[in-house]
């Protein structure tokens, strides 16, 4: 009877509540939901609501889309997030990178970027559902740390001509930076005084921000700690709001001073499926498969990208509060994310750092303080569109270069030279190659670290000493990558001198061998015995002992330790492998040489 049920519990096993808490991580914390939480979510969900309005404005900028696909972009993640994330801090939305990387693709055209956003959905989700969450391990901290300051110098940049009020500068980094500097003399008087006062008051309320003092003070301090707190954390959105009643109060007596963001789409996007096909200026279809074509690479950086970023923010904030992410399923949540955002029009998103650690510090406690930023972003598309108009651009540039100063983050390098100089090399090809093209960046770093690892693992170290016979350490594994260098050395130091040597190869970092290792192993053992010297094994892993006595291999010898085998070379301790303590052997012939 017990047997019986248990195979039916095995049999419903993908059906049950745990599993589908599991895919639904709103039911482990939502019947434990208490009135505080409420109160937190409620406030920590405003905090950051009034954050996200003004940098998605910007954002849809740094992408080349009107400014309502930043809006149209920013809303679905709160609402998905709660049901399917993991992460209770974690806020999806548009981010400065991404914005990069899908102006990059789609060179700011809105039907293919909402497109864009579907596909990358659909990898995403794919990927999650696949469990491939650990191919993010093949992306090395140097290549991220150089994309992510490449980044930030390219869109910093990217808004000095805003702040200058010049228009005509092309988006190629390289030709940017030529014809911003070439057109500083149509700089506008109106635009660069109010985009220095606005990254002035940004500056000074960061600071502000980061130098509060403790909570161990008398209590109208901590009051007017509080009220700092909340104008500096707000700071983004008061700085926009300021701006534009300035921007208002010139355009209303017609004197057109300061550059202006313009007419903006009123009210909630309708919800359709993405477009499949595009219509290009001269009346010209580019149909569904020209358009994927066009992505080309960026169809697989955008995702990965995506998904690396959103994934490093939740475990760094995991950690920080002492809880778990899942990372598939986080991959998962955002996946569905950009799917859904498809049908509102959205751009791909990602986690965005930077809100993220706002939602924090306010004291959110579960992921429906997403919910609240999703509703305060819908009311501003419901309502606040025409006020929009009078956003001068200016100070949406003042607010995407004071996000991504603290990206440029010049003291890893000094870190990366004194702990692993190597990894230097990864994060310059990534650093440099970004500024022709982002994606570009990102492979070549990728690739570069590929090569560093794949070298590695091709030439291990070997250490060498002299005890009569050679003694060889290996200090790493050894894999098929590694054959032809390990025969080299034997070849150089013990075969090919005068008199031949014989080896002591220590194998106690070997976990693993392979049909090539065996198959040079063959050949070195027979090189040894036709120069009448020997090659012996040490400190075998059982695993590995079990795979060259299953290989038959003529002439192998082998010990428990690096003694024993030297003490063998001297003639006073033979050992047949059916004697080894290591692992027992009850039925193989000895192939140890007479």
């Amino acid at each position: 009877m017990d047997q019986s049920l248990t195979g039916r519990e095995l049999s419903h096993g993908c059906c049950s509540y745990s599993t589908l808490k599991a895919w639904l991580p709103i039911l482990s914390w939502l019947p434990q939901y208490k009135l505080k939480y409420l109160q937190m979510d409620l406030l920590a969900g405003l905090t950051v609501g009034m954050t996200t309005v003004p940098q998605a404005l910007a954002y849809a900028e740094v992408a080349g889309l009107p400014v309502q696909y930043g809006l149209y972009s920013a809303f679905m993640g709160g609402f998905i997030y709660t049901f399917l994330g993991t992460s209770k801090d974690v806020t999806l939305g548009p981010t400065a990178i991404m914005s990069l990387l899908c102006f990059s693709v789609v060179g700011g055209q809105p039907h293919r970027a909402v497109l864009l956003s579907l596909l990358c959905g659909l990898i995403q989700a794919v990927m999650a559902l696949l469990r491939l969450g650990f191919l993010l391990d093949f992306v090395s901290y140097p290549v991220i740390k150089g994309f992510t300051c490449a980044a930030a110098v390219t869109i910093g940049f990217g808004q000095v001509k805003n702040i200058l009020g010049i228009q005509g500068v092309p988006q190629q980094f390289f030709l940017e930076v030529y014809y911003t500097f070439y057109k500083i003399p149509e700089a506008r008087v109106g635009d660069v005084v109010l985009g220095l006062l606005c990254l002035t008051l940004l500056i000074i309320l960061m600071f502000m921000k980061s130098s509060l003092g403790s909570d161990s003070a008398p209590t109208c301090t901590r009051a007017a700690r509080k009220l700092v707190w909340a104008v500096a954390t707000m700071r983004n959105a008061l700085v926009v709001i300021a701006a534009s009643l300035v921007a208002f109060s010139w355009e209303a007596y017609g004197h057109h001073v300061f550059t202006i963001t313009g007419r903006t789409t009123q009210g909630l996007p309708p919800f359709r499926p993405p477009p499949t096909s595009d219509t290009i200026a001269n009346g010209t279809v580019v149909s569904f498969g020209e358009i994927v074509e066009g992505f080309g690479g960026g169809l697989a950086v955008i995702p990965f990208m995506g998904l690396l970023e959103s994934i490093a923010i939740a475990k760094a904030f995991a950690s920080q509060n002492d809880y778990r992410i899942d990372a598939n399923q986080e991959l998962l949540a955002i996946g569905v994310t950009n799917i859904m955002g498809s049908f509102v029009s959205a751009y791909p998103i990602t986690g965005s750092f930077g809100r993220t650690a706002v939602n924090s510090q306010t004291g959110v406690c579960t992921p429906a303080g997403g919910i609240i930023t999703s509703v305060i972003v819908l009311l501003s598309l419901a309502f606040l569109m025409p006020a929009f108009y009078y956003i001068p651009k200016a100070s949406l540039a003042a607010v995407i270069i004071c996000a991504v100063a603290p990206m440029v983050d010049y003291h890893v390098v000094v870190k990366m030279w004194k702990i692993y100089k190597l990894d230097l090399l990864p994060f310059a090809v990534t650093f440099l190659m970004s500024f022709w093209e982002v994606q570009y960046g990102i492979i070549g770093g990728v690739a570069v670290s590929g090569v560093l690892l794949l070298y590695r693992m091709a030439r291990p170290q070997i250490k060498i000493s002299d005890h009569g016979a050679l003694l060889m350490e290996l200090n790493s594994g050894l894999s098929f990558p590694a054959t032809e260098y390990l025969s080299h050395v034997m070849h150089t130091q013990a075969l090919q001198v005068s008199p031949p040597r014989s080896v002591v190869l220590d194998c106690h970092h070997v976990s693993i061998i392979d049909y090539t290792v065996i198959s040079e192993l063959r050949d070195l053992l027979r090189q040894f015995n036709l120069r009448e010297v020997q090659l012996v094994f040490s400190r075998l892993q059982p695993s590995v002992l079990k795979v060259l006595l299953a290989a038959d291999l003529q002439g192998l010898r082998f010990t428990n330790s690096v003694e024993e085998a030297l003490q063998m070379e001297l003639g006073n301790l033979f050992t047949d492998y059916n004697q080894t303590r290591q692992i027992p052997v009850q039925s193989c012939r000895s192939n140890t040489d007479e």
